[in-house]
């Protein structure tokens, strides 16, 4: 089953701009994986910028769409990506992850590419831990 876009709302307010989602290559909606939500900078507020792989064939999508064409693909039964992130929040599990700490890596890396043997340059990234209530976790830059 295909959705159409919504971009028409009762009262007879029209949003334009919301694409549906849809895979171009496959010409369907079946097998689309939510990757990202981010408020739309946009006049109306049910649209959002939202980005989604079609699991099928690989392809990836962004654009804006209608915030209930998303959530109808979000409420698919059985429709669990790896890690979603939402307006700046990351959801593993259907939940937000939480903050479990912080980590501060190096990174060791030759000074040039065309003198791998030269001088090596170190490099130390602040980053921060979030946790899945399952296990899983991950660091992102700070």
């Amino acid at each position: 089953m295909s959705i159409s876009s919504n971009a028409h709302v009762p009262g007879g307010t029209h949003f334009p701009g919301g694409r549906p989602l849809r895979c171009r290559t496959c010409r369907n909606d079946t097998h689309l994986v939510i990757r990202a939500i981010e408020s739309h900078q946009g006049p109306a507020d049910a649209l959002v910028d939202v980005s989604y792989t079609c699991a099928s064939c690989g392809r990836h999508h962004a654009h804006v769409a209608d915030v209930a064409d998303v959530a109808f693909i979000l409420n698919r039964q059985g429709n669990v990506s790896d890690v979603l992130v939402f307006g700046g929040h990351y959801i593993h599990c259907g939940r937000p992850m939480e903050r479990a700490g912080h980590e501060l890596r190096r990174l060791h890396a030759p000074a040039s590419t065309s003198r791998p043997d030269g001088e090596a340059l170190d490099v130390y990234l602040s980053t921060r831990v979030i946790r899945c209530a399952c296990g899983f976790q991950m660091e992102l830059p700070e």
